[in-house]
């Protein structure tokens, strides 16, 4: 009896100093400095936002007629503007450009309330967005001034078409936007009821967390998080979609998991037909698509938390999509992204990423070598689509002030012993609870990570569920930006 006492006190003892072992914490790194050269774009039009919300407030005390009469006028100025714009080939820098999209946030400020006037104010947007496409051909987006204004243009513009929608009855609206129609000759398929071809690029936004800080997260703020790369079989015209996903690294999926993976939102692009490596071969998205499908079925790609779009040992889901095209002579994300604040590069690197001048998913938008043939948006989650990206940006502005992501160091043993059950399972090809290339400090960061992020959301809604009790209309971004950095100081 007293062996056996004794064997049980010895595993006990032993087990306490693996504990223990386990306990020890990574090694502290210092804060990450970054020099990118650039600066993350600011707004700093708050007054101007204010002024949008009193003239929508206006609208909904205005007679029809008046409001009516309002709307046409401010809409004959907006299409002869368009008209001036398209005699002639106007700079980034140009007035014109602040002009014109002031007129559009006056217009969307009104049609939110007068709504049979959607129809042709998307209509109106989806023109004004393909000349600026046009137009940014000619900017070198190197340039600072230049990055800024195609930036201004092409969100701004679409955040105000959203704050129009969000204040549809019930949130009635198509989801499919049909922006413009670039050809193609390659096979084609249906995503989310929009023909898509081979060989274009799907960039689209989930519904977890990393998706909200990889948008947000940018010296451009922008609104997606994720690209997948569409190839269809010349043969039997079956369509695959490739991407590389933190759980599992570069994966082939089919369209009925592509769509079933949540998804809030997302956008079609494609090369331009009239560019020379696409005049001399017309074929070159499908070239492009099939490599990558053929690499990803012969090996195995991690995924790269590291963000580093030179080595192709591991990929993230944007380099997926570069690599594969530039492999046929086409360089996409032709002017990198960059992300330059202190604090989210210091967030960043918490969870494994060292390069911080590398390919956005949401900076592909602003490549003048693609067109944007589409977008979709679930009309039931846009509303929490902007919620997720007012809560990160509150937590982005507490990092940049200085705040380090946590985590709960008597779970690290655990983590550890589980982190080690997981990379057996990866050896075998399985997929584990904490991803290949993840740590499990740095997995135990993404929770206390997730938990802040839910946190701020939850209190978020609930003033903006206060704040559409008390007004009657659903509260515009820069409300919610207000609650979720209230929210986040709690």
């Amino acid at each position: 009896m007293k062996k056996f006492t004794k064997r049980i006190l010895y595993f006990i003892v032993a087990l306490a100093l693996l504990y223990l072992l386990l306990l020890i914490p990574d090694s502290k790194e210092k804060n990450v400095t970054v020099e990118t050269g650039k600066k993350p774009f600011a707004w700093n039009r708050d007054a101007q936002w204010q002024q949008m919300e009193e003239l929508f407030k206006q609208a909904r005390q205005m007679d029809t007629a008046k409001l009516d009469s309002l709307i046409n006028t401010y809409g004959v100025i907006a299409e002869s503007e368009l008209i001036l714009l398209q005699n002639k080939n106007i700079q980034a820098q140009d007035s014109i450009w602040t002009r014109t999209e002031n007129n559009f946030f006056i217009l969307a400020s009104l049609v939110a309330v007068k709504q049979n006037h959607i129809p042709w104010l998307t209509a109106y947007y989806t023109r004004l967005r393909n000349f600026i496409k046009l137009q940014s051909q000619q900017w070198d987006m190197n340039e600072t001034a230049s990055r800024n204004m195609a930036y201004t243009l092409m969100y701004g513009l679409r955040a105000a078409i959203e704050e129009v929608l969000l204040q549809t009855d019930n949130l009635k609206f198509p989801a499919a936007m049909l922006v413009k129609n670039e050809k193609s000759s390659t096979p084609a398929a249906s995503i989310f009821g929009i023909e898509v071809h081979s060989g274009d690029l799907l960039v689209s936004r989930g519904g977890a967390e990393v998706s909200a800080l990889i948008s947000r997260g940018n010296d451009y703020p922008g609104n997606f998080s994720h690209i997948a790369l569409i190839y269809i079989d010349d043969k039997t015209k079956e369509p695959f979609l490739i991407e590389a996903h933190i759980e599992k690294g570069v994966a082939i999926a089919s369209v009925a998991q592509y769509e079933n993976d949540k998804k809030l939102r997302f956008m079609v692009m494609r090369p331009r037909t009239d560019l020379p490596v696409m005049i001399a071969d017309s074929m070159l998205p499908q070239k492009a698509a099939r490599h990558m499908f053929e690499e990803a079925g012969k090996r195995h790609f991690p995924y790269d938390f590291k963000m580093n779009f030179n080595d192709t040992t591991e990929m993230f889901c944007s380099e997926v999509a570069s690599y594969a095209y530039r492999k046929m002579g086409l360089q996409v994300w032709k002017y990198p992204s960059t992300i330059s604040s202190a604090g989210v590069v210091n967030w960043l690197h918490d969870f494994g990423v060292e390069n911080f001048v590398t390919q956005m998913p949401s900076d592909l938008e602003y490549d003048p070598q693609l067109s944007v043939v589409a977008e979709w948006r679930d009309p039931g989650t846009l509303f929490k689509d902007h919620i997720d990206n007012a809560a990160m940006d509150a937590l982005l502005e507490k990092a940049n002030k200085g705040e380090e992501i946590g985590y709960n160091i008597w779970k690290l043993p655990i983590a550890r012993v589980l982190k080690g059950y997981c990379m057996i399972k990866n050896r075998f090809g399985k997929i584990g609870l904490i991803p290949e290339g993840m740590s499990a400090t740095q997995a135990l960061k993404n929770e206390t990570f997730v938990a802040m992020h839910a946190a701020v959301k939850s209190k978020t809604l609930q003033m903006a569920d206060e704040f559409m009790k008390s007004n009657g209309y659903r509260p515009p971004y820069w409300q919610l930006v207000k609650f979720a950095g209230a929210a986040a100081k709690d």
